[in-house]
């Protein structure tokens, strides 16, 4: 077997490269299964290390199956050594377009992503999440072993209280209950609120993850129409009276993917006929942090009594350090707490002390203060290019993340998504955020992302192709 030098790069472990360049060599089947490796020594020269370099990177590969070893005989490549999962793997997962456009969203995928959910790492105040990290590794209030408080870190939640309080919404703090990320947080609050066969009210276009989770608790899902001006309210109080759904999953601040807001008046109107049904409403709030000047949210105009309030940081501080939080009736939260108990959904209380600690010491509402600035000019910007192109823009920019954009008409917006990907740009078409047929022209756009001069260039260039194609 011959095995080639390796040109080690600067900065990374000589270790790790090792393992690298001899997992490719075996999973590319340049070294067959069975044949046995140089010896020690001549491994050692050929690549120019250290036999304790060396022998560290191969037992990395024995831990990895990749090798295996015989007193006095050498190193051999494992006959039944692990393939490379990724392309079965692929081909075992859905393969429709949606599924298809839909994973590179939640993944790191492409170069370019106007498409995607969250911000720019390079916009994110990565000094202060790592001096909240280093904070919280020193302080010995931190413990290493052990499970974190059912409930979640009493200092972080009273850290949350009063931010809720400055936000209208005044609970105790037994009321608010972590979870480790607002997906969990709803999917327990499902098995709290609902049972399968019940009836659950959506907006229309909505979060695509939403039709997904509510199907694994076997509910009945109807939907009603999110428009500019909140919806057409006799058509709602209709869907009410019909179905007489049990609980009704919105986002009134910064609805993804529209960016549409609940006007005060928009709010009281739902409220109230929602009363009226006794339809529970779950307000998903994961954006409105984002928001330039918030209107008050559905939780503190009516009551956790009628409303149960679901907010997190994934979006605007961190998707990677996550930590959400749920503010329920007291009873509620107490089924909650013994849920996470009882299912394993403990939140991480290193994630909860990182949080405490950026919260407590300012430096959230400072990094709050600055995305909200640059969202704002940034929307601004990609209107301006969008309209440009031919695109209509049904809901007013308000700030935010999103802009739910109508392409020039007879652009299939599946057929855009799909050639983009195919250049590394992740698009997000209306046909992932609901079943509306006449969604097949929509997109959604995160400012963030498509605030650059290649972006705008490459999606032009596509919009060309597409009006052009027959």
């Amino acid at each position: 077997m011959f095995v080639s030098a390796i040109a080690f790069v600067p900065g990374t472990p000589k270790v790790q490269q090792i393992v690298e360049a001899f997992s490719q060599a075996i999973d590319t089947g340049e070294w067959a299964p069975g044949s046995k490796l140089p010896s020690v020594r001549e491994l050692t020269l050929a690549l120019g290390v250290s036999k304790f370099t060396l022998n560290e990177a191969l037992d990395r590969l024995r831990g990895r199956n990749l090798l295996t070893s015989r007193q006095g005989r050498g190193y051999f490549v494992a006959i039944n050594s692990p393939r490379p999962a990724s392309s079965n793997w692929v081909e075992l997962l859905p393969q429709d377009l949606l599924s298809v456009l839909r994973r590179p969203l939640a993944t790191v995928h492409g170069d370019q992503r106007p498409g995607g959910g969250h911000l720019p790492e390079h916009w994110l105040d990565n000094d202060a999440i790592r001096q909240a990290l280093r904070s919280a590794v020193r302080a010995p209030s931190l413990r290493i072993a052990g499970l974190g408080t059912p409930a979640g870190l009493l200092p972080l939640r009273q850290a949350l209280q009063q931010k809720l309080q400055g936000e209208g919404l005044s609970v105790a703090v037994e009321q608010i209950i972590t979870t480790p990320n607002t997906v969990q947080g709803l999917d327990m609050l499902m098995r709290l609120l609902a049972r399968p066969g019940d009836t659950v009210l959506l907006d229309t276009p909505c979060y695509f993850n939403f039709h997904a989770n509510l199907a694994l608790h076997g509910v009945k899902v109807v939907t009603i129409e999110r428009r500019p001006d909140g919806f057409d309210f006799n058509a709602l109080q209709q869907l009410l009276a019909e179905h007489r759904p049990s609980l009704y999953l919105t986002t009134s601040v910064l609805h993804n993917p529209t960016g549409h807001t609940f006007s005060p008046s928009q709010a009281f109107r739902l409220l109230q006929l929602t009363q009226q049904y006794h339809c529970h409403i779950i307000e998903d709030d994961l954006y409105g942090d984002l928001h330039p000047t918030p209107p008050p949210r559905l939780a503190a105009l009516a009551g956790l009594e009628q409303v149960t309030y679901l907010s997190g940081f994934s979006k605007s501080l961190s998707a990677n350090t996550r930590v959400s939080f749920v503010v329920a009736a007291p009873q509620l939260a107490a089924n909650l707490t013994n849920m996470k108990l009882m299912s394993g959904g403990i939140t991480s209380e290193l994630f909860e002390q990182i949080l405490y600690r950026m919260l407590s010491e300012g430096s959230y509402a400072k990094h709050r203060k600055r995305m909200v600035q640059r969202l704002m000019e940034a929307g601004s910007r990609v209107e301006q290019w969008l309209k440009r192109c031919g695109c209509e823009l049904p809901m007013a920019f308000e700030g935010g993340m999103f802009i739910w954009a109508r392409l020039p008409p007879g652009v299939d917006g599946e057929w855009l998504a799909q050639a983009a990907l195919k250049q590394g740009m992740v698009l997000a078409p209306g046909a992932l955020f609901g079943y509306d047929p006449g969604q097949r022209n929509t997109m959604r756009f995160n400012v963030a992302h498509s605030d650059e001069p290649r972006t705008q260039q490459l999606f032009e260039a596509l919009l060309l192709k597409a009006l052009r194609a027959p």
